[in-house]
């Protein structure tokens, strides 16, 4: 879904963007498809397996297949690949800073919305997600932090999608103006699926990893999510809802929704 977090910056991006969101869910998904075929053919014991002293029994399936240093290349590629996805991720989360900010809808906005002269991208919205991200890294010594905490992303993530959709398929069902990239009349239907999805892995995923859990062993995503809720709903009634106007027009004049250089439009950054 990077394609969404850095939509602004895509050239062509009303219809560039749903499709690259679209060929990147579907490619993920059948070499996630085939990996794990391959994986259970592979796999003689799923006890031994899960009575592996290594930390992940996937690395004990490729020691067992490819052998030592068969699995020691496997896993330093894995080690690239993921730390190239959280690079991507860190560029993903500062762009959606910087909209944030843009917008004024973050404390300390004019420090985020800084666009360094020398770049031309949003170092300080960069570096506040890096420290965020890191700060964040520390609670991986603690098993049921750091499960709340990925319970929590992926909540975020799912809600962050489905409050359009489901806006798309009620209140706003009149007053949709179809882009370049439609489904249509099934966009309807899908809606509706998309929403019910959301719904069921929410609650899925605020649920414990056992039951009868101790404190240490207790989900915190309910925890996190709810204050996430709490402070930007109390942000709005105390304060933002006085003077926060929604997003900020960044180009001036109609725009085609079909038009290949909406992209290519430049924003007027007043603020650097």
């Amino acid at each position: 879904d990077s394609a969404a977090h850095i939509s602004e910056e895509t050239s062509g991006a009303a219809k560039a963007a749903p499709i690259a969101i679209l060929v990147g869910v579907g490619g993920t998904a059948i070499l996630g498809w085939l990996i794990l075929i391959a994986s259970s053919y592979a796999t003689a014991s799923v006890s031994d397996l899960l009575g592996s002293s290594l930390p992940l029994p996937m690395g004990q399936l490729f020691l067992d297949v490819l052998g030592k240093k068969g699995m020691l290349t496997i896993w330093g590629f894995i080690i690239v690949v993921q730390f190239v996805t959280g690079a991507a991720q860190g560029v993903d989360a500062s762009r959606v800073v910087y909209a944030f900010a843009r917008d004024h809808a973050l404390p300390g906005s004019r420090f985020w919305r800084k666009i360094n002269d020398y770049t031309q991208t949003p170092v300080n919205a960069v570096w506040l997600v890096m420290v965020c991200s890191g700060i964040c890294g520390l609670l991986g010594f603690s098993e049921a932090a750091l499960t709340s905490l990925a319970g929590s992303a992926v909540i975020g993530l799912y809600l962050s999608y489905v409050a359009p959709v489901f806006l798309r398929i009620t209140s706003g069902r009149s007053k949709f103006v179809p882009g370049p990239f439609s489904l249509g009349k099934w966009s309807v239907p899908v809606g509706i699926v998309a929403c019910l999805w959301v719904n069921f892995i929410t609650v899925l995923l605020l649920f414990p990893p056992a039951s009868n859990p101790a404190p240490g062993d207790m989900n915190y995503a309910v925890v996190i999510i709810g204050g996430i809720f709490v402070f930007a709903g109390g942000w709005w009634i105390i304060s933002a809802h006085k003077w926060f106007k929604g997003p900020v027009r960044t180009v001036e004049g109609p725009i085609s929704m079909g038009s290949e250089s909406d992209g290519d439009e430049r924003e007027k950054r007043s603020d650097s």
